[in-house]
């Protein structure tokens, strides 16, 4: 797949901007706030609804404006689909060949793409919850139905959460009803997530291999407060743990335990990554990186579209090798740098715009 046009309306510092892409490589060239990372951001959006660097879709609006609406014309192997995302006052509206969507899962999936930006390097040092966005962003691409039954988990804790919070007395049939409920959806995000990451870390081993020259293993570890390798039923063992810490949830007024509050750990060679170089981190998040392109390529049979965000100068001449091999693999690929001095070796099929104080133009 591939994305042909853009249009943004009110995103950022762009009040109006109509682009059109190369199906192989589109860089954006422009020193540091100038607006290509909102280019790429738009981009994000459009494939995920969501920014890759706020939470607050209000921070996306164009200086005193009340809306803004990004939409593309994405290429994929059936034919071309119109993608369209409107921000209103009166809310978010998401759109698919100019037909409303009804629920978030039913949109996502049109349009996969793999971000490489420079927080992603704190992937592995950084806290439980970038580790846990990641899944549910890369896995959510692939597989619709994770969303939803994320969705539906996520409905169901906060259901409960607001109970032991609010409730001067407890019922305990009622909260019996939300444990059922919550060990049913919690269950299948685990599996959905084991499933990914199994296959995840095939792909990444072997990416990994060539970057170290054979001499690092990778291997990734899910540590669940649910799962263990001895339970063979994940609901009952949900049900159960959640009955043995309930009068701890009661007291502290919070679900201590469920997918909400997993976590993966890196390890190299046996060693946590958390203590490698930094040097091996960048490594540890390359190899994710290209083995998630392959593993959707595999389970959508489309390439994905890769953003690579200001990265190329973080990476050395063998990471950077890599990623060129890849890009050169016939996927479409956008760059922001401020220039092009470290990118060597870059296929002769490229568009190059040039970007200042929010004006973009086709360099020569």
């Amino acid at each position: 797949m591939w994305l042909k046009q853009l249009s943004i309306q009110h995103f950022r510092n762009y009040q109006e901007l109509e682009i059109e892409f190369h199906p192989g490589l589109n860089i954006f060239l422009g020193q540091n706030a100038q607006g290509k990372t909102n280019i790429l951001e738009s981009i994000y959006f459009l494939a995920l609804t969501r920014s890759h660097r706020t939470r607050n879709d209000k921070d996306l609006i164009y200086f005193e404006s009340s809306d803004f609406k990004v939409s593309g014309l994405l290429q994929r192997e059936t034919g071309p689909i119109p993608l369209e995302i409107s921000l209103t006052p009166k809310g978010r509206i998401t759109k698919v060949n100019h037909l409303k969507q009804a629920k978030l899962s039913d949109y996502i999936g049109h349009m996969n793409v793999v971000l490489f930006a420079p927080e992603d390097l704190q992937l592995i040092k950084g806290a439980p919850v970038g580790r846990r966005k990641f899944m549910d962003i890369e896995l959510g691409q692939m597989k619709p139905i994770y969303l939803s039954d994320l969705s539906q988990y996520h409905h169901v804790l906060k259901q409960r959460n607001s109970y032991l919070k609010n409730s001067e007395t407890i019922d305990a049939t009622f909260l019996d009803v939300l444990d059922s409920q919550l060990a049913s959806f919690g269950s299948r995000v685990i599996h959905h997530r084991l499933d990914f990451l199994q296959k995840l870390e095939a792909k990444a081993k072997e990416k990994h291999a060539r970057l170290s020259n054979c001499k690092e293993d990778l291997r990734i570890q899910y540590l669940s407060t649910i799962f263990s390798e001895e339970v063979d039923d994940l609901e009952q063992q949900f049900l159960f743990l959640l009955e043995k810490n309930r009068q701890k949830d009661i007291y502290r007024k919070t679900t201590s335990i469920g997918p909400h509050r997993d976590d993966l750990v890196f390890f190299i060679n046996d060693m946590n990554a958390n203590f490698g170089s930094q040097g091996q981190h960048r490594s540890v998040v390359l190899s994710l990186k290209l083995a998630e392109i392959e593993l959707m390529e595999e389970l959508t049979r489309e390439k994905p579209i890769l953003l690579l965000d200001d990265v190329m100068s973080e990476l050395d001449n063998d990471r950077q090798l890599q990623l060129l091999e890849t890009i050169s693999n016939s996927i479409q690929t956008f760059i922001t740098t401020t220039t092009l001095d470290h990118l060597k070796d870059l296929p002769k099929e490229l568009k190059i715009f040039s970007i200042q104080s929010g004006h973009i133009k086709t360099a020569p």
